[in-house]
């Protein structure tokens, strides 16, 4: 039996974006709340409201959104659909991309492009041939707890720092 064909999240961005994150694709609690990074156990806002020196996390979805805009930052998936079983990125069957070609145009003042995980990090060398800095970050996912919240942030702190 086929599993059902999910499509993924408008991107969060603005013409000032400079530092965009993205994913691989909502897992089953972000798609069932329409909210990136919605699982309570996912470490995102902690990541990013550390890099932008604000409690993200402490606020509700729906003010979290344009914070992180006016730190410039963008959120959007490399995938706008696939079928999926789950929340694993293991799990993604046919797989197809997010239309990337008018980010140069949407997003004019755009540098460094984070890659939240292996399974998104793949897309990094198409970003890095359109002159973008990329950075594959360790997965914010509860999935991946190999590494501490604090060696996840030291990673992550290249976002904002550079190399």
């Amino acid at each position: 039996m086929e599993s059902p064909l999910l499509t993924g999240l408008a991107p969060v961005i603005a013409s000032d974006t400079r530092i965009l994150i993205l994913g691989s694709f909502p897992g089953a609690a972000s798609l069932a709340a329409q909210q990136y990074y919605a699982h309570p156990r996912n470490q995102f806002w902690k990541l990013v409201g550390a890099l932008v020196g604000e409690d993200l996390y402490a606020l509700p979805y729906d003010e979290r959104l344009p914070r992180l805009l006016a730190h410039r930052f963008g959120l959007w998936d490399v995938l706008a659909a696939c079928e999926r079983e789950g929340s694993l990125d293991s799990a993604i069957r046919k797989p197809a991309a997010n239309d990337f070609e008018r980010l140069h145009r949407l997003c004019p003042e755009l540098e460094t492009v984070g890659f939240n995980g292996q399974a998104s990090g793949k897309f990094a060398p198409q970003f890095a041939e359109h002159g973008y800095r990329t950075v594959v970050l360790p997965s914010s996912s509860p999935a991946h707890m190999a590494m501490t919240f604090e060696q996840k942030l030291g990673v992550w702190r290249r976002l904002v720092e550079g190399d």
